[in-house]
């Protein structure tokens, strides 16, 4: 028999399969994009840190294909045995419940005189694209077929899809109903356990009631349309639907969104509310909120590099602060430190080049990273972030220079000019890892001189409030007032009264937060306000973080002075962003006080984060 002919009976052959009805297998819409989470697809299943068998093995014409999956990793390969060599194995991957999939995934076949063989890994999930996949075995071996397709069920930690609201330890109604020819479908949400469901009222038998969960706030939502999908039995007017999750920490997908959607039995249109995430607690929702935006692969957010340190900061604060510490969080600090510590190009990470190690040219870029991984070091007890902090800071201190002004730290490495940002994060800086090593003498020393010089310096005006620099004949150059210098300064020296027992530090720090508290250039109507907030102004990207950072350090004082005042003034801040700076989604922008026009990112969402734990933990 010629090869031309037997390639054309086998073909026959396995349609004559196809058709009777082992598998139909419609042609994949699309081909496959590589997908990163942890780790990319075609990660070798060597490195799986689990193998579990989510659905039933295939017996196909006497080869088994069977379907693993490693949860930890959230990814899954496929295999053949018991074949011959030309057996072939793949993946599907479906984004939309198996409407369509990239099909042929990792392909392998039997080599030689091997009986058997398997595919690469691929990711379950997309935290990118905000995707939740599903994914199936395939092999041809005389014939073509596939396993059931792996769909593993959302849950946070012991709160599942498919749970009974009857279990629910509440029932919130975050968004308005809406109805449908008299019929109401309103969202329910367990608010403490993140949990939704909805109802359906007023209707009559085979009205229908349904959940959309969007990982993209409401953009998308293909892999998870109709949840729970149920009608109204005959001799009823209402029902709801099985509570849905809206975290999914195991596939690393955080501040889903839910709505409710409803349809009369008599009409094909619906209608739906509006869409919303829980609110276990404020800080909690800030910090799901703000991991919707956290890239998992290159472990940072992306397109800000000092600011993803500020928001790695929020983040850890708020885990710290509000006694989360299960390691719930302790992925993204590890993650971000592993994934940012080698060099990168100049547009990569910063305009700049970054130089390993967190470092670049601009100083205070690097400082900010050095608080960062304190307060890593602080709630993990790791000791990796407390020499990372080491190794930045000794870079800092490189541009301590006596010659200009007598003393201070440079903003850059040309040596341009002297500002409060990075003297006030290198004060803060020695002082914080004086107290942190054991026996120290030489960050002590180098603190108290920066105190001296910081003092001295003219960075605080007359009124308490710190300007932005220094002239080049090192005067004050009365530039604008913002928030983080004068938080940065009030945070270093609660911490050098702490380190020191000197009550002219304390004093100094409680002089600058109650300038801070009742100028107009920082407070309007009791609520934190940038010069940049008001009006029909915007903020810059970097202004954007620097109420968060206020906040952080004021909070500090008000827990080393017990000051009613100070506490009273964290609390407003977080009842203003919550009642009037929030969306139904949890998202939080720039204006504490909820004025227009707002800007709304990640940036400002970490910036209030940080007033909403500072809140929490009173």
């Amino acid at each position: 028999m010629s090869a031309r002919l037997h390639r054309f009976l086998r073909g026959l052959l396995t349609l004559a399969i196809a058709l009777a009805g082992l598998v139909v297998l419609p042609t994949p819409s699309r081909a496959a994009t590589p997908v990163c989470a942890l780790a990319c697809d075609t990660l070798d299943p060597s490195k799986a840190q689990r193998d579990t068998f989510p659905v039933p093995d295939v017996n196909l014409n006497g080869r088994i294909l069977r379907l693993h999956m490693s949860d930890p990793d959230s990814m899954a390969w496929a295999s053949i045995d018991n074949g011959v060599s030309g057996d072939a194995v793949w993946l599907d991957r479906s984004w939309d419940r198996g409407a369509t999939w990239e099909g042929l995934l990792g392909k392998a076949t039997i080599p030689g005189s091997w009986i058997g063989t398997r595919t690469l890994m691929y990711n379950l999930t997309d935290p990118v694209g905000h995707r939740r996949g599903w994914l199936r075995a395939c092999a041809d071996a005389a014939g073509v077929t596939c396993t059931d397709w792996v769909r593993p069920t959302v849950c946070d930690g012991t709160s599942c899809d498919g749970a009974d609201p009857a279990t629910a330890a509440g029932d919130d109604r975050p968004v308005p109903s809406t109805t449908l020819f008299g019929r109401t479908i309103s969202l329910h949400v367990d608010q403490k356990n993140a949990m939704a469901w909805g109802v359906i009222e007023n209707g009559g038998a085979g009205d229908e009631i349904w959940l959309d969960r969007s990982w993209d706030g409401g953009a998308t939502w293909p892999e998870s349309s109709s949840l729970g999908r149920t009608g109204v039995p005959s001799g009823r007017t209402t029902t709801r639907t099985a509570m849905f999750a809206t975290r999914d920490p195991g596939g690393l997908m955080f501040g889903g969104a839910v709505r409710a959607c409803g349809r009369e039995a008599t009409h094909q249109e619906g209608s739906c509310t509006a869409w919303a995430r829980p609110a276990p607690t404020r800080a909690r929702a800030a910090a799901d909120a703000l991991m919707a935006s956290y890239h998992t692969y290159e472990g940072w957010w992306r397109s800000s590099w000092w600011n993803s340190a500020v928001a790695l900061t929020s983040l850890i604060d708020f885990a710290e602060r509000t006694g989360r510490q299960d390691d719930g969080w302790a992925w993204v600090i590890a993650r971000t430190f592993e994934q940012n510590r080698g060099t990168f190009p100049a547009g990569a990470r910063s305009s700049d080049p970054v130089e390993g190690h967190f470092i670049s040219r601009a100083i205070d870029d690097a400082a900010w990273w050095g608080v960062a991984w304190l307060a890593a070091y602080d709630h993990t007890h790791d000791r990796r972030y407390l020499d990372e902090a080491v190794t930045i800071t000794s870079y800092v201190h490189q541009y301590w220079d006596t010659g200009t002004c007598g003393g201070g730290v440079w903003w850059d490495r040309e040596r341009t000019y002297k500002n409060a940002v990075t003297n006030g994060l290198y004060l803060w800086l020695t002082t914080s890892l004086h107290q942190r090593i054991s026996g120290d003498t030489i960050w002590g020393d180098r603190a108290a001189t920066a105190a001296t010089w910081y003092l001295g310096s003219g960075l605080i005006n007359g009124a308490g409030l710190v300007n932005d620099g220094l002239t080049g004949d090192c005067r004050n150059n009365s530039q604008t007032v913002w928030s983080y210098n004068q938080g940065l300064a009030i945070g270093a020296f609660t911490q050098l009264w702490r380190s020191t027992g000197n009550g002219q530090y304390l004093d100094t720090a409680r002089r600058l937060a109650d300038a801070a508290i009742t100028s107009t250039a920082l407070t309007r109507d009791g609520v934190l306000t940038e010069s940049c907030d008001t009006g029909s102004g915007a903020c810059d990207d970097n202004q954007k973080q620097f109420k968060g950072i206020f906040i952080r350090h004021l909070a500090d004082l008000a827990d080393a002075t017990g000051s009613t005042t100070y506490r009273a003034y964290l609390k407003k801040q977080a009842d203003s962003i919550w009642s009037t700076d929030r969306d139904p989604l949890n998202r939080l922008g720039q204006r504490w006080a909820g004025t227009t026009p707002n800007q709304v990112d990640w940036r400002t969402q970490a910036s209030a984060l940080g007033a909403l734990t500072a809140a929490d933990g009173l």
